[in-house]
């Protein structure tokens, strides 16, 4: 869970977000999830100082902000924080720019070496093109997350990205369709194909995984039950008898409350 405390007087503000429980401090390495501050310089001009959540890829630490409770690979193998500064530029009404640098990836709490990262964000109309180089953390990686109403009930979400710091690293793709059945449930599946690449090998391990997820929404409370398939090219998960095996099925039933 997180408890989220924020305040804005004139053009300068603040956010500490702090995250409860296994999955929150997992990504967040502290409790602290982000502590920032933020100064509006004009209406087109913004720049954020402190630590902060990712801003590559489709998913988010805190569930409330994702439709699927489990998380993709690429969500597990990329960035979840940052510390630094960045610029948010507003160039049109649709346009966006987002500049940063940053300590080493997910590093937040200090810096061991004196490494630093960049970052970039090009957005258009709810198209988010994502530039990251760290050469002492993930190398280089690209990322491309997006979606558009292909009709009044039907939404697609896509995701896709690639990493690479001196031949290793990972790439993948991951739909997310999303189906209105009405007001207060909707059904969504994501698609995902995942795979890390290795110089010291010739093959890239892969994995592919189904999760279909319902989401019925009472007042501020949403239930969710999941049905999720993993699909390996290796033997990568354990089964019921802890012997290795290339495929996984899982089921939950997540509640989740915010207010």
């Amino acid at each position: 869970g997180n408890i989220i405390a924020s305040y804005e007087k004139g053009k300068v503000g603040a956010v500490a977000d702090f995250v409860f429980g296994p999955r929150g401090e997992a990504a967040s390495s502290t409790v602290v999830n982000q502590l920032f501050a933020f100064y509006n310089i004009s209406e087109s001009t913004k720049i954020t100082v402190g630590k902060f959540n990712t801003f590559l890829g489709y998913e988010l630490i805190s569930p409330t902000g994702n439709f699927n409770y489990s998380t993709s690979y690429m969500f597990s193998n990329g960035p979840f924080s940052h510390t630094g500064i960045k610029a948010d530029f507003t160039l049109s009404e649709k346009t966006s720019l987002m500049l940063g640098v940053f300590n080493q990836t997910d590093v937040t709490e200090f810096n061991p070496d004196g490494s630093y990262a960049l970052g970039a964000q090009l957005a258009y109309s709810s198209q988010f093109l994502n530039l990251l180089y760290d050469k002492a953390g993930l190398g280089f990686e690209v990322d491309y997350t997006g979606g558009f109403d292909a009709t009044n009930s039907l939404f697609l979400g896509i995701n896709a990205a690639y990493a690479d710091n001196d031949g290793e690293g990972f790439y993948g793709v991951a739909l997310y369709p999303q189906y209105k059945i009405v007001d207060a449930f909707t059904l969504g599946l994501r698609g995902e194909y995942f795979a890390t690449q290795s110089k010291a090998t010739n093959d890239d391990p892969n994995v592919f995984a189904v999760t279909l997820t319902g989401s019925y929404t009472i007042d501020d409370l949403t239930i969710k039950p999941e049905f999720r398939l993993d699909s390996g090219s290796d033997d990568i998960f354990i089964d019921t008898d802890l012997a290795p095996t290339k495929s996984l099925g899982s089921f939950l039933v997540a509640a989740i409350y915010k207010f």
